[in-house]
């Protein structure tokens, strides 16, 4: 199985993901998600994809989000206007981001990433 691995490469969080794809010999494409940003349709079908809330797919440590002050001001942002900035600013996206034609796992758990070598997600 084949999946797209968003990395930003200075991250140490995401230098250990790209790791265990490779040491579990999981082939991937990797995108920089800062030169490509994720776009507002990748966004909806990845969002939906997860089955998890739009909001999991925001960077909430970064330091982009902390001086757009988004911890107050999303509760009072549509979802368009939250998708229209996730796409805005790839630091502002929650990584590393695995996507797989059934799958989108955010951020790096190894047991969730197991599903990725053929098994089950612990």
């Amino acid at each position: 199985m084949e999946c797209l691995f968003l990395e930003y490469p200075k991250c140490s969080t995401c230098q250990k993901a790209r790791k265990w794809l490779i040491e579990n010999g999981v082939t991937h494409i990797s995108r920089h998600i800062v030169e490509q940003n994720p776009d507002i349709e990748e966004l909806k079908r990845w969002c939906l994809r997860s089955g998890q809330p739009l909001k999991k797919f925001f960077n909430t440590s970064g330091m982009v989000y902390k001086q757009l002050n988004l911890k107050e001001k999303l509760p009072n942002m549509s979802e368009e206007e939250q998708y229209e900035l996730l796409a805005s600013n790839g630091m502002l996206v929650k990584r590393p981001l695995v996507i797989t034609e059934t799958t989108v796992l955010i951020g790096f758990k190894p047991a969730e990433w197991e599903i990725l070598k053929g098994g089950s997600a612990k």
